[in-house]
């Protein structure tokens, strides 16, 4: 119980709300245990409440009509999936899946929605993650289509270092395949774009953990595609 109301207190979407607030929000919540390759939704289904990720790791993808995977978003701990849909009132635009054994919270739309009512912090907090939420697909959207592949790598490499503390060591915590599907390209594509950084002393790979050598170069080929 401790360790769901420490990783609600530190969560974007619950941070900075009392100990009292979040054990009523946790009184509202449902565990909810799935193993690996488990299916949490599908794209279509009614929006009827959303996910906090307690520990584990989902991706949440689409399905091309030839049947090509796109992943959209990597999810962890800390962190919530699909809340658009739940306050907008549509169906889940993509599918959600664990890649990793994990623990969930489910937030019921009715109950949830009946608890923030006269919480304006709360409020709040679901604005920003909606706007968040909403900038980081059009950031992904301008990757995709604009930058070419070691861009989008040195980009996700430097965001993997802000989400973890701004380390100049990184881990990787999602196989090297499942990146390159998130970066819209193939695993030897990755590779080699990896390899030229490696050449470049912009990186040093040790299996999972990355080392960025040279930010500033990394910084300049996210941004500019040249070092």
């Amino acid at each position: 119980m401790n360790e769901i109301l420490d990783i609600l207190s530190k969560s974007q979407l619950f941070g900075g709300l009392s100990e009292t607030y979040l054990n009523e929000i946790r009184g509202v919540s449902i565990e909810k245990y799935v193993n690996k390759g488990e299916i949490i939704f599908l794209d279509g289904d009614e929006g009827n409440g959303f996910y906090l990720v307690i520990n584990g790791i989902l991706k949440v993808y689409k399905m091309s009509p030839e049947g090509k995977e796109q992943i959209l978003h990597i999810v962890k701990a800390g962190e919530t999936i699909g809340a658009v849909p739940v306050f907008s009132g549509t169906s889940f635009p993509a599918n959600a899946q664990a890649i990793a054994k994990s623990v969930l919270l489910y937030f019921p739309k009715e109950e949830f929605i009946g608890l923030i009512t006269n919480n304006p912090a709360l409020t709040m907090n679901i604005l920003a993650i909606l706007s968040m939420r909403l900038r980081e697909f059009t950031v992904q959207v301008e990757n995709l289509s604009l930058k070419e592949i070691p861009s989008r790598l040195a980009a996700y490499l430097l965001y993997q270092s802000q989400e973890q503390g701004g380390k100049e060591r990184i881990t990787l915590d999602i196989k090297k395949s499942q990146i390159s599907n998130l970066l819209g390209t193939g695993p030897e594509s990755l590779s080699r774009a990896m390899g030229a950084m490696k050449e470049q002393k912009m990186i040093e790979v040790e299996g999972s953990n990355i080392r960025l050598l040279d930010r500033e170069a990394l910084e300049n080929l996210a941004s500019y595609g040249k070092t």
